[in-house]
């Protein structure tokens, strides 16, 4: 099995990329009319949750039963969306006024990249080229 540690790799790498495009285009996102604070932790807590369940799915995955691995997979996908649909909730009722939907867009899109980077990570997961 591949190392946890080089797993990992590509999310902590989208976490900083995220972070450094924010930190250097803020006033340009400011102009766009984005909360750059949203995006920050949105970032943030999507990172957390991917690596939530990456150990999740990782810890599944030393299981013999191949439906153990499989339902992991599932209830990291129901934690991601909920704990996404509560974010959005959460920033709604706090925010009133000074919703930001921009912010809320990009943020989705941030999810669907986390994604991207988890279904890559979840494929090498395993080590195995045929199984």
């Amino acid at each position: 099995m591949i190392s946890a540690s080089r797993l990992m790799l590509p999310y902590l790498i989208l976490f900083i990329i995220i972070n450094l495009i924010v930190f250097l285009a803020w006033q340009s996102l400011v102009r766009f009319g984005l909360n750059n604070y949203v995006l920050l932790g949105a970032n943030g807590i999507i990172f957390l949750l991917s690596l939530f369940v990456f150990f999740i799915q990782r810890q599944a995955l030393k299981n013999s039963n191949p439906n153990v691995f499989i339902r992991s997979i599932m209830t990291g996908m129901l934690i991601k969306m909920f704990s996404c649909v509560l974010m959005v909730l959460v920033y709604t009722l706090s925010s009133g006024n000074s919703f930001n939907k921009k912010a809320v867009f990009f943020s989705m899109l941030l999810y669907l990249v986390y994604l991207g980077v988890e279904v890559y990570s979840t494929t090498n997961l395993n080590g195995k080229r045929n199984g």
